[in-house]
């Protein structure tokens, strides 16, 4: 029989007091930067604004169609693709009045982003996962507008990818005990492919077996024994 994990639950959102007494949500504030980096890309000519107000931010963290036909990209490609992105960022950044250093890395076949701060910062209005994936989802899209290629690049804001590597180490160790207590395999909930890889890793080496199954926004990890 198998057996669903279900999603590690996050915490509210972080509330942020206001001069005036008042307090706001952190989603509303990523909801308004969002807006703004869709503005942004507007302005560049990537019609990232339509993309935005049809809702159709791709949380999974992939984009349609354009990138089944992805080609290897060479270690020089990633690094400009990392330029581009942190062009973009930085002048994120910049219309929200926040403050973040950016690093960039290339491996794997990917482009990274890091945004963090060394000091005490607003950035984490940015960390929280749901804006991370649709902040990536427009970077990705800036990137493409300029290269004219479909753009893999993982965006990390205030170590956002690591709390989920570390969530999702949470679920699989979750689907061992069920299966080591008598299920015959557990299901884990749709992830983008990115996060799918992280968790092929993880069960192998926990010393079971992952296969992705289902299609599209449905498409999840199944763990069994070896």
């Amino acid at each position: 029989m198998s057996e669903t994990i279900p999603t590690i639950t996050t915490d509210a959102d972080v509330v942020i007091e206001e001069a005036g007494g008042g307090t706001v949500g952190a989603g509303v504030i990523g909801a308004a930067v969002i807006g703004a980096a869709a503005d942004s890309a507007e302005s560049a000519g990537t019609g990232v604004s339509t993309l935005h107000a049809s809702g159709t931010v791709d949380a999974s963290g992939t984009v349609g169609a354009s990138g089944s036909g992805d080609a290897a990209r060479s270690v020089t490609q990633l690094e400009e693709e990392g330029e581009i992105a942190a062009d973009y960022i930085e002048e994120l950044l910049d219309i929200t009045d926040l403050d973040g250093d950016i690093d960039i890395d290339a491996r794997d076949g990917r482009a990274y982003l890091s945004v963090n701060s060394s000091q005490d910062s607003n950035l984490r209005l940015l960390s929280k996962p749901e804006t991370v994936n649709a902040l990536q989802e427009l970077t990705r899209i800036a990137v493409q507008a300029k290269t004219g290629a479909f753009s893999r690049l993982i965006l990390d804001v205030g170590g956002s990818r690591q709390a989920r590597e570390a969530e999702l180490g949470q679920l699989v160790e979750r689907a061992a005990d069920r299966i080591e207590g008598g299920a015959q395999s557990a299901s884990l909930p749709s992830m983008s492919s990115y996060e799918r890889k992280l968790v092929h890793d993880l069960v192998a080496a926990r010393g079971f077996v992952s296969q992705s199954e289902g299609e599209g926004a449905d498409r999840h990890t199944v763990i069994t024994r070896a």
